[in-house]
Order: C-alpha cells, then structure tokens, then sequence
C-alpha cells in the first residue's frame, strides 16, 4: 500500500506557474502610503501588487535562483511594460539581497495563507 500511495505523488505533476516574468519591488519612499485595497503600505511584510488578482489572495513566487516567497495580493501594479509583478522591500530581499528586479514564476495559492509552502521544484 506504501508503494502505492509513494508511486502516485511522485507521478502527480507539479503545477504550471500562474504567471511567468519580471518582478520588481517598490517601497514606501517610492509609492503612497495606503494600498489599493485599503491596507497601510509597510515595506516589513510580504505583500505584493499585480494588475489582476483577488485581494487577500497568496502567491507563491519562485526566482530563477531558486529562492522563494509567500506574498499577499494588496495592491495594483506593476504598471511598467515587461513587469508581472511588484514586491514589497522583505519578499524582494527573500528573493535576492541586493536586486531590484528579478526574473520568476508565480503560482496562485489561494485565500488561506499556506502554514508551509508547498513543494513545486
């Protein structure tokens, strides 16, 4: 029975990412002090903006490095060609320590918050 319940999870196929692109980040020295859905802008929490997307909905983004980060949907953005999405100053520097913008692969997670991120790579 063991061989059979290990046989079907490695045979499941990992989910397609959601959206595929360049993220970027923005601060609150940068932008204006409340988001679009009415949350404060904090550059502590990891949050980020898309142009489309339920707030308070998660997002699993994982950098071509590897690393990755939970994120909320609180605002609307990135509105500069070529951006798929904008991430607050921590979920950034989760990604890398010192860029700015970063090649990835978002995955939709949902409304609840996941209490460990599930395994996609």
């Amino acid at each position: 029975m063991l061989e059979l319940v290990a046989f079907m999870m490695l045979s499941q196929k990992p989910p397609s990412p959601a959206i595929e692109g360049v993220a970027s980040y923005y601060t609150v020295a940068s932008s204006r002090t409340f988001t679009a859905s009415g949350d404060t802008m904090r550059d502590d929490l990891l949050t980020c903006a898309m142009l489309e997307g339920e707030f308070g909905t998660y997002y699993r983004v994982v950098a071509d490095n590897g690393r990755s980060v939970v994120v909320k949907l609180n605002d609307r953005g990135p509105y500069i060609d070529g951006r798929v999405i904008d991430l607050s100053r921590a979920a950034m520097r989760k990604l890398h320590p010192t860029s700015g913008l970063v090649n990835v692969e978002i995955y939709w997670l949902g409304k609840d918050p996941p209490r460990r991120p599930p395994s996609i790579k």
